[in-house]
């Protein structure tokens, strides 16, 4: 009995020490649980934030209603490009980038010196041409006037050759039968010797008449053969001012062509517009189709965007649409539906979505209804509202 106090005495600080031992370790949870609780509490409040901003931003992009759709890209027009037909140097360059042109205004000239004496030296046969053929005209007047003239002087020719040899076919008659007469006379001593040598003589001059008026008879009628012969040359001095005429108008046209290729060397304006490139330089020779400038009529704009995919099913053409710049925030430009691309293509780098995953889009292309002032020009980045069903009321984009 006396020896169990000791006993208890030396175990009861053993007992102690482990109790104060581990009461000082119990004490760091009970520290620790208010801090865990706050950032359990802060990690919900930040995704609760997260997802209230992704829910807001998703919100903001979709701010639209059903009924219209939005999209971006940049304003394009339809270009043309201002070549030359012929080869050649440019002379002079008339305008520069940015200009605005209009329709048959002059915007190059190229080097014309060769073409300018082809144009003279066409010209000057042509003159030619036009003096020779009036030369023929006159001439072949002339013996409209001459030939029928001489048709019937020598008809009258003929018939008094004609006249002529009758009266000496009947004189040689007449004077053969009297010669005949003296010399039946003279055999009977009726008349003298003389008398019979003069109707002898006679008779010899009436036939030398005879064949005199035979022959001025075929010399008449030689001589109408011939100016029948003119009616002849009246129909060959015909065609021949005909070729002349041909002549005529074929070095017209070689006259032409050398002015027209001449004009082409002058470029102009195809149609009104705005220069956006010079593509070449003075002195710089170009090929023929060669372009010199390309040139954007601001009258026919439109704003090329891009559609997602899961929306381009809701499009069609002739949808009406209004288009934004941020230059002009109170204003809006009507535009129509043109062109939707029959296959997707991945998202421009310039162009933004209101769903980045979206990786396929759809290229399409709103008409400008006007252009007031030319305030729109290529290049220019704009937004677009879409209404594709009726009825809803027009809004600005939110992106």
């Amino acid at each position: 009995m006396p020896d169990s106090p000791p006993a208890a005495e030396t175990k009861q600080p053993p007992t102690k020490e482990p109790e104060s031992s581990v009461a000082a370790p119990a004490a760091s949870p009970v520290e620790k649980k208010p801090k865990t609780k706050r950032y359990v509490v802060i990690g919900a409040v930040a995704l609760l934030l997260v997802a209230g901003g992704l829910i807001a931003l998703r919100f903001v992009h979709r701010g639209l209603p059903e009924g219209l759709i939005q999209a971006n890209g940049r304003i394009e027009g339809d270009r043309v490009s201002v070549a030359s037909k012929f080869p050649g140097r440019i002379a002079r360059l008339l305008v520069r980038e940015g200009d605005s042109v209009t329709n048959g205004q002059v915007l190059a000239l190229l080097e014309d010196t060769q073409l300018q004496a082809k144009v003279s030296q066409a010209q000057a046969a042509v003159t030619a041409l036009a003096a020779q053929l009036k030369a023929a005209q006159t001439s072949l007047e002339v013996m409209k006037l001459d030939v029928p003239l001489g048709i019937e002087i020598a008809d009258a020719g003929v018939a008094k050759a004609r006249a002529v040899l009758a009266k000496a076919t009947a004189g040689d008659q007449q004077a053969g039968r009297d010669a005949k007469r003296f010399r039946e006379l003279l055999a009977t001593g009726s008349v003298d010797n003389h008398r019979s040598e003069m109707s002898e003589l006679a008779a010899t001059a009436a036939t030398s008449e005879l064949e005199a008026g035979r022959t001025g008879l075929i010399h008449a009628e030689k001589q109408l053969a011939q100016f029948r012969l003119g009616e002849a040359r009246i129909q060959a001095q015909s065609d021949g001012v005909a070729a002349l005429a041909a002549q005529l108008d074929q070095g017209r046209a070689v006259q032409a062509e050398a002015e027209s290729v001449l004009h082409d060397l002058t470029l102009v304006a195809p149609i009104s517009g705005i220069i956006t490139t010079r593509v070449r330089d003075t002195g710089e020779v170009i090929a023929a189709g060669s372009p010199v400038f390309d040139l954007v009529n601001l009258d026919r704009l439109y704003l090329k965007v891009y559609v997602p995919e899961s929306q381009i099913g809701k499009l069609r053409l002739d949808l009406p649409a209004r288009i934004h710049i941020d230059a002009l925030p109170d204003q809006s430009f009507p535009a129509t539906a043109r062109y939707i691309a029959s296959r997707a293509e991945f998202t421009p780098k310039e162009v933004q979505t209101p769903d980045e995953r979206v990786k396929l889009v759809y290229a399409v292309k709103l008409y400008l209804t006007e252009n007031p002032n030319h305030r729109l020009a290529p290049g220019l980045p704009a937004d677009a509202v879409i209404r594709w069903q009726e009825g809803i009321a027009w809004q600005n984009p939110k992106w």
